[in-house]
C-alpha cells in the first residue's frame, strides 16, 4: 500500500509549464486547478491542456488530481465527462460540495462516459476517486453524508477561504469546530484524515509551520499548497519526531507481549487504539529521508 500523501500542490490548468514543474517539485500529489486559478477566458484551454496531459497513463512521477469548476455552474459536467475516463487521472476534487446529491451528480456524469448513464450499471463503475471540498455552512453540516455519499469518495477537506467569508470568521477560533467536524466525519466514514486547507501567505514560512502544527494537533494529515516552497515545511511538520518514533516503538514492543491492555512505566495506557496510532506513526516515519 502506498504511503498517505502529506503534500498536495495546486497548479493552474492553463499553465502546462507550471504543471510540469509541479510534477517534479517533490509534492506527493499534484492538483491541476480548473477553478479559481484559471481566468474565465482561459477555462476552455485549461481543460484541453489538462485532458492532453492525462491522456498519458503516467503523466508524471506522482498522482494527478483535477479540481473542476463549481458543480452548479455551466462547466463542470463537461469537465467531468472529458476527464473521467482518461488513464492519467488519479482523482477529481469537487469544489463547494453542499450535500450528498452533489457527489452523486458528479458520479452520474462520470458513469455516463462508460455506460450511457444506465442506472443498472454498478455505482462505482467508471467513477474516478472523488474528493469533496466543504466550503459552506451547509457543507459542514452535511460532512458525514458527503463522506458516505458514494463508493468513489476517497476523502473530504475544507475550503477555508470561502468558509471564512461565508461564516464571517476573522480569527482561527471560528474555524475550530468546522475543522474538527471534517476530521471526525472523515474518520467516521472510514476515510483517510483530511489534509489542511492552503496557507495563502507563501512568504510566511514560520506562520505556515505554526499552522501545520496546530492542524496536526486537530487530527489533519498533510496539507494542500499553492507554491513548491511550502512543501518541505508541510512535510517536516507532519513527519513524526524522533521522540514520537521512540514512543511508538515502545508501544508496539509492549503490545507484542500479548498481555492485552496494559500500562507502561511512564503511565501511558496501551490498547488496540493506541497500537493502531503507533503503527501510523511508524508508517509516517518511514517517509523521512
Amino acid at each position: 500500500m502506498s504511503p498517505l500523501p502529506l503534500t498536495w500542490l495546486y497548479a493552474p490548468g492553463d499553465r502546462p509549464d507550471v504543471v510540469r514543474k509541479a510534477l517534479t517539485s517533490g509534492a506527493h500529489v499534484v492538483i491541476v486547478d480548473l477553478e479559481d486559478a484559471v481566468a474565465p477566458d482561459r477555462k476552455e484551454y485549461a481543460l484541453r491542456a489538462t485532458a492532453e496531459l492525462l491522456a498519458d497513463p503516467r503523466p508524471g512521477p506522482v498522482p494527478v488530481h483535477v479540481r473542476v469548476n463549481a458543480l452548479d455552474g455551466p462547466l463542470s459536467a463537461a469537465e467531468v465527462r472529458s476527464l473521467a475516463a482518461l488513464p492519467g487521472l488519479a482523482g477529481l476534487r469537487l469544489p463547494k460540495v453542499d450535500g450528498a446529491a452533489d457527489v452523486v451528480r458528479v458520479a452520474r456524469w462520470a458513469r455516463a462516459v462508460h455506460a450511457g448513464d444506465r442506472e443498472a450499471v454498478p455505482a462505482a463503475a467508471g467513477v474516478p476517486a472523488l474528493y469533496a471540498l466543504l466550503e459552506s455552512a451547509l457543507g459542514i453540516e452535511n460532512a458525514f453524508t458527503v463522506a458516505t455519499a458514494h463508493p468513489a469518495v476517497r476523502g473530504i477537506a475544507l475550503g477555508e477561504a470561502d468558509l471564512r467569508a461565508v461564516l464571517g470568521v476573522t480569527g482561527e477560533a471560528g474555524l475550530a469546530w468546522p475543522r474538527s467536524r471534517a476530521v471526525v466525519a472523515a474518520h467516521a466514514a472510514g476515510l483517510d484524515p483530511p489534509p489542511q486547507s492552503v496557507y495563502p501567505d507563501v512568504s510566511d514560512s514560520e506562520g505556515l509551520a505554526r499552522s501545520c502544527a496546530a492542524g496536526r494537533s486537530l487530527g489533519f494529515l498533510g496539507r494542500t499548497a499553492i507554491h513548491p516552497c511550502q512543501l518541505e515545511i508541510i512535510e517536516r511538520a507532519y513527519l513524526p519526531s524522533p521522540q514520537e518514533v521512540e514512543a511508538a516503538e515502545e508501544v508496539l514492543k509492549a503490545a507484542a507481549t500479548g498481555a492485552g491492555a496494559l500500562a507502561l512505566p511512564d503511565g501511558r495506557f496501551v490498547d488496540a487504539a493506541v497500537v493502531a496510532g503507533a503503527q501510523r506513526t511508524l508508517a509516517l516515519a518511514r517517509r523521512r529521508p
